[in-house]
């Protein structure tokens, strides 16, 4: 019997905390447009894909000197 002094609680800002974020949705405008995204993945993309061009290679012009030369 004791349990339910704590799950009432829980259970009260459970319900509070679902109520917000169902009205901050609703606000937001997250229920406007339900069959848009639906029918989305049914179309292509009207918009033409660049064409793959290949990759350039770049050199390394670094060169490593040999540090025994360049003593005087």
């Amino acid at each position: 019997m004791a349990i339910l002094y704590i799950l009432i609680p829980i259970v009260l800002i459970f319900i509070c905390l679902t109520i917000m974020v169902f009205l901050w949705a609703v606000h937001n405008n997250q229920f406007e447009d339900l069959e848009h995204q639906g029918h989305n993945i049914l179309f292509d993309d009207d918009v033409e894909k660049p064409q793959h061009c290949p990759k350039t290679v770049i050199k390394n012009t670094t060169t490593i000197s040999d540090s025994s030369n360049d003593r005087t």
